[in-house]
């Protein structure tokens, strides 16, 4: 009794509503605990409690189908088939976003080619993100504009095969529709600019034109008073280097002093490397020699091993040896006295 459809409902597109939704879907949405818990006789007016409470879109879910929350309130409005106002007003709901999602889902399942453009073309200027479950369970972004070309474009959105709806261009052609306009239009129309704009920005760009070349006529006089400029530098440097002349000789004993210093640091550089590479030397030698003395040692021990599995060879043999001949001994004594 809880899964029929209401008696005062009319069939949709020939057929139950809740037919809409392939068998398979369905009786897993009746099998759901949401539903038999939170969908049970739910009623236009608490249905829109229950919608408040949506965090996501989707179909079904997992490797044994479950439904999401979104689909079983779905199948209840398909059940209970509430009024055209209630669904307009879902979808004209600009504060709870999944609300208006399930309503212009609901209009696409159940309701005709014209009301489903004029009631969800105007949604394209919805830009709000929606979280939508796919079929591994895991989430997804997608914006509201983007779902409402779904539902207008596609076959199947949430699992559900939609009906099919004539296009717009045969109602256009039909008059049942008004060519449609696009937002952006108006944008654009602002952007173009008008006649006199275009004649003012043409004399701006004549007037920096003008401008251009009567800056590069002055350009030449300006490089001439910087070479100008630069030949007294020049002169300058000469007549300072030519008065520096009578201190050269302080000049070159700074000079030697300098050469000496930087001597006295290489061979003392030298004297540390010499001592370096010889360190480094020495500890090459002893590095090899405790290589030697190691391998030595590792060829000392494999000797002894093998004296010592040799020895041990040759005290097993006379053992056997001796066992044997003691059985022999006495298999002849025992011979001996059965005789």
């Amino acid at each position: 009794m809880a899964n029929r459809t209401v008696k005062e409902a009319k069939n949709v597109h020939g057929t139950n509503p809740q037919y809409l939704i392939e068998k398979i879907i369905r009786s897993r949405i009746y099998d759901s605990k949401y539903w038999k818990e939170q969908c049970f006789a739910l009623t236009a007016e608490l249905l829109v409690d229950k919608a408040m409470e949506l965090r996501f879109v989707g179909g079904v879910y997992g490797g044994n189908i479950k439904p999401t929350q979104f689909l079983c309130l779905t199948l209840k409005m398909l059940q209970i088939q509430p009024e055209k106002d209630i669904v307009v007003e879902f979808i004209k709901n600009e504060e709870f976003k999944y609300v208006r999602a399930l309503g212009a889902f609901y209009l696409r399942l159940t309701g005709a080619a014209i009301d489903c453009y004029k009631y969800l073309e105007p949604l394209y200027i919805d830009n709000r993100k929606l979280r939508r479950q796919n079929r591994s369970g895991q989430f997804e972004i997608v914006y509201m504009d983007e779902y409402i070309d779904e539902l207008l474009r596609n076959d199947r959105v949430c699992d559900i095969i939609l009906p099919r709806i004539q296009k717009r261009s045969i109602l256009e052609e039909n008059n049942e529709l008004e060519p449609k306009v696009s937002v952006l239009d108006e944008d654009l129309d602002d952007e173009v600019p008008s006649e006199d704009e275009a004649k003012e920005m043409e004399e701006k760009e004549s007037s920096r034109t003008k401008n251009n070349t009567s800056t590069s006529d002055r350009r030449p006089r300006r490089g001439h008073s910087r070479s100008k400029s630069r030949s007294r530098e020049r002169d300058r440097e000469r007549r300072t280097a030519q008065s520096g002349n009578g201190r050269s000789r302080d000049y070159y004993e700074d000079l030697e002093d300098y050469d000496r210093q930087r001597n006295r640091v290489r061979n003392h550089r030298d004297t540390q490397n010499y001592s370096n590479s010889s360190h480094n030397e020495d500890y090459d030698r002893r590095v090899s020699s405790r290589n030697d003395r190691q391998d030595r040692e590792r060829n000392d021990s494999r000797q002894d091993r093998e004296r010592n599995d040799n020895r041990q060879d040759r005290e097993r043999d006379r053992r056997d040896r001796r066992y044997d001949q003691r059985e022999r001994d006495s298999r002849s004594e025992r011979d001996r006295r059965r005789y």
